[in-house]
């Protein structure tokens, strides 16, 4: 699967914002990417370049590649509500991000990793699809031969209570997707509608 693997850093240099978790460099260095990003001024963006940014760093923060997004995006246009909206609950009911959400892997990489290599369950069935759309009421559990292992227990960390969303069982390693989220509880800082006129044209 063709997924960026390069640097970290250099992505939250293109969009001056943490998107791929740690930001710890970005202080130090937040110029463009770039030989000459120290030296390059940046130029005032027009509307196509706004919202094609919104689409690739939504891309770039949940790891989707093209045509899933255009996919997701397809399917948030078919349903009832806001496309927008709906878009970004979509994004946050996928099985990886879940799994990052829940605090059973540190970064959305690794969540996918996880899923991957058959780790997770949903409804005590193995899934290792990490775009497979969770709906409200699936139970997201650590599959018990790797609740043993301590080298990938040792990460979990529990889930950071604002995500009302979701409810997290520490004891038995497992949680439940409650609802979809509403917009204003996902704390990633998308503007949605830019991508829905993006799409739009």
């Amino acid at each position: 699967m063709a997924r960026y693997t390069g640097p970290k850093t250099k992505i939250s240099r293109i969009f001056g914002e943490p998107i791929l978790g740690n930001g710890k460099y970005l202080g130090k260095n937040s110029n463009p990417p770039g030989q000459h990003g120290a030296n390059r001024k940046r130029k005032q963006l027009g509307e196509y370049a706004l919202q094609l940014r919104e689409k690739q760093k939504a891309k770039y923060t949940y790891g989707v590649l093209e045509r899933q997004f255009r996919n997701l995006f397809d399917e948030a246009n078919r349903r009832k509500g806001v496309t927008g909206e709906v878009l970004i609950k979509l994004l946050e009911a996928r099985l990886d991000n879940t799994v990052f959400r829940l605090g059973i892997a540190p970064s959305r990489p690794a969540a996918r990793q996880l899923v991957s290599h058959k780790h997770i369950t949903v409804n005590g069935i193995i899934v290792n699809t990490p775009s497979f759309q969770l709906k409200p009421g699936d139970i997201v559990s650590v599959k018990n031969k790797t609740a043993n292992n301590t080298a990938l227990t040792s990460v979990i960390r529990g889930k950071n209570p604002k995500f009302s969303w979701l409810d997290w069982n520490e004891k038995e390693m497992k949680g439940t997707f409650i609802a979809y989220p509403e917009r204003e509880s996902v704390p990633e800082n998308i503007k949605e509608q830019l991508i829905v006129e993006l799409y739009s044209k």
